[in-house]
């Protein structure tokens, strides 16, 4: 923290642009509420609640287009069409990307990686379905029932991305953040991680299976729901990483 706050002097006359920078404001207007502990457990927050979902998502995406090569192929051709090859993708650009963001929710769907999400208590004595519920139930929501139901979704055990294709899915059919006031604060965020890094993996490399096999989905044991086998593909440089590594090596000599 001692580190942090002497980088965050040396920049005080600059723009802040790090939430460590706005916590480390708030800290010296309100020292008894932010303190380096508050600071510390935020960070902490932030970096292992979005490290491991975000990595197992990006798998699961990645598995998914590899065994449908003409959703790569659309999503590819997307991203060629609204951002072109003389530069990487780049957050502004999320917006334009519809069919890659119906990727991403496709896959949130098939594979929530918090498949129960997050636990729940009972604020009172309850009936739900006929089911009576007493105060201090613990409470979960299998999203991953929800997500594959036949009464909820058509043909709800295939990857089409095409289903979301026409704007956001009405109602709360999809819910991989949770909803409510106790939905994931997060979402936000790790869409548009998620967003950024499949965008440049589809943006820079073309994907292929190792064998002609299609790659196995099997779900492993896990809070995050991860893939029971490790996935191994074949990556191949496109041109714009090819002509981004030539002019950054020019820029050098």
């Amino acid at each position: 923290m001692q580190l942090l706050s002497a980088t965050h002097t040396q920049r005080r006359d600059k723009s802040k642009n790090t939430m460590i920078d706005h916590l480390l404001s708030l800290q010296e207007s309100q020292p008894e509420y932010y303190t380096d502990d508050i600071i510390k457990g935020l960070i902490a927050v932030m970096i292992l609640a979005g490290t491991d979902t975000s990595a197992v998502t990006m798998e699961w995406a990645m598995s998914l287009l590899v065994n449908h090569p003409e959703v790569l192929k659309k999503a590819r051709a997307e991203i060629d069409t609204h951002v072109g090859q003389d530069r990487l993708i780049d957050e502004h650009d999320l917006s334009k990307l519809h069919y890659l963001q119906a990727i991403i929710s496709e896959t949130f769907r098939l594979f929530p990686t918090a498949p129960f999400l997050v636990p729940h208590v009972s604020s009172g004595d309850c009936i739900i379905g006929g089911f009576n519920v007493p105060c201090g139930t613990l409470l979960l929501v299998n999203a991953w029932a929800i997500h594959r139901g036949p009464k909820v979704w058509d043909d709800p055990t295939s990857f089409k991305p095409e289903r979301f294709e026409g704007g956001e899915v009405k109602g709360h059919k999809l819910m991989p953040f949770g909803m409510g006031r106790r939905a994931c604060p997060g979402s936000g965020l790790a869409q548009r991680v998620v967003g950024l890094a499949l965008g440049s993996l589809i943006q820079c490399f073309e994907w292929k299976r190792v064998t002609k096999e299609a790659v196995d989905l099997t779900e492993g044991k896990g809070l995050t729901m991860p893939k029971a086998e490790l996935l191994e593909v074949m990556c191949k440089a496109r041109y714009i990483v090819m002509n981004n590594v030539f002019f950054e090596a020019t820029n050098v000599v």
